[in-house]
């Protein structure tokens, strides 16, 4: 059975959401990706014309440190999304593989618990240019990419309540 919810923005437009508010969480390191990403979603909150106070920009020292971080904006209540932005490199060492693991487990937790959308914005490549090429070079900006799932989710999530 498939069922659409009634007034879904369509197909390569955005909803408008009034009032909304979303905090963006960027690990400082690999700061010059995760700046990257985070300029290409506030961009994208711009250029679809919400206010610059409406979005929240926080760092933390790292990937692993991104859910904490989400978990206690959640817990603030203030947001109607929360964006998480970090930059993995492989390297020779099975770090990592932990790292990777640990974050994506830990915002899969908090969307399945939480009653806000955490959009996963964590780039997890095999080499330095492999990231720029996400963060705004030849691949686009996955940061710009993030703020449209966050902006459709929370109309999502609010259609949702709605029914």
């Amino acid at each position: 059975m498939s069922t659409s919810i009634a007034g879904a923005a369509p197909s390569g437009q955005l909803p408008k959401i009034e009032g909304l508010r979303v905090a963006i969480v960027a690990a400082e390191w690999n700061g010059h990706i995760t700046s990257a990403l985070t300029d290409g979603a506030l961009k994208v909150f711009a250029d679809e014309g919400y206010p610059a106070g409406d979005i929240d920009v926080y760092h933390v020292p790292g990937a692993v440190e991104l859910t904490y971080a989400a978990s206690q904006l959640i817990e603030a209540s203030l947001y109607d999304a929360v964006i998480v932005f970090g930059c993995v490199i492989r390297g020779g060492t099975p770090h990592f593989d932990y790292v990777c693991q640990s974050v994506t487990q830990g915002v899969t937790s908090l969307n399945a618990d939480c009653d806000i959308p955490v959009i996963f914005g964590v780039l997890t490549v095999d080499c330095e240019q492999d990231a720029l090429d996400r963060a705004g070079g030849a691949l686009g900006n996955k940061g710009s990419e993030a703020a449209e799932a966050a902006i459709k989710m929370v109309d999502f999530t609010r259609k949702v309540k709605d029914i």
